[in-house]
């Protein structure tokens, strides 16, 4: 335990709420500075598409080498890669922009018995965070696209956090890339025949907002698509 950790632990068991809300406040300024190093990082990184998946994916896995080759594709259209910096679908990811000599950005999360940073960020790319809630600000500010694959709750956070900002008008949209059909083909008959039909609780539209894909190739030609479509540049 740091010795702050304890100052606020003492502050509690004698009731000192002063010190408690001072403690809070100094926080603040921690959360400021996550953001000022983002910002200031990967203001100037260009078009970049982030990658999500799960941490416990190993290497040589179907969907390991997927999100390798979706990467490495990636690359080969003008797109940079932003992943979450750790092991499994990030690292592929960030192994195949590596490969295919793109931007390969990691954005990382300090945890108490895992996740350090993989061997395939650029080194002037690599950023850590304390705090989730600002890691995901700059996955959406920075990203001009995503493209998921299989994950736990991390990525299903990822995702839908996307989806509502989206739906509700709060960033711009851009294309959401589900792969993997037998992973997700569960979760999106749920969601039209409960969320849509059944309870009425989202839009048909919404189911718009993203796309499901099996294939690599099929991953970035929504992305390509979409720009092209809507007339857009892949950038800030």
């Amino acid at each position: 335990m740091s010795s702050n950790e304890e100052k606020i632990l003492r502050a509690f068991k004698q009731k000192d709420w002063n010190e408690i809300k001072s403690s809070d406040s100094w926080q603040i300024f921690k959360i400021m500075a996550e953001f000022v190093e983002g910002f200031e990082k990967l203001g100037s990184i260009g078009p970049c598409v982030s990658i999500f998946g799960s941490a416990r994916t190993v290497p040589g896995s179907e969907y390991f080498k997927l999100a390798e080759d979706i990467a490495f594709l990636l690359t080969q259209h003008g797109y940079g890669v932003i992943t979450g910096g750790g092991p499994g679908i990030m690292e592929a990811g960030n192994l195949g922009a590596k490969r295919g000599k793109g931007r390969s950005v990691g954005v990382n999360i300090d945890l108490p018995f895992e996740q350090s940073p993989n061997l395939f960020i650029d080194s002037d790319k690599l950023l850590s965070f304390k705090h989730f809630f600002v890691r995901k600000v700059m996955f959406m500010k920075y990203a001009q696209g995503f493209v998921v694959l299989p994950g736990g709750f991390g990525t299903f956070d990822e995702l839908f956090e996307a989806i509502t900002l989206i739906q509700t008008g709060k960033i711009g949209r851009f294309p959401i890339v589900l792969v993997g059909e037998k992973y997700w083909g569960g979760l999106i008959d749920w969601i039209k025949d409960v969320m849509l039909k059944q309870e009425g609780n989202i839009n048909p539209d919404d189911l718009e907002l993203f796309t499901l894909v099996n294939k690599a190739e099929d991953a970035v030609e929504v992305i390509d698509k979409f720009y092209s479509k809507y007339l857009l540049s892949p950038n800030f």
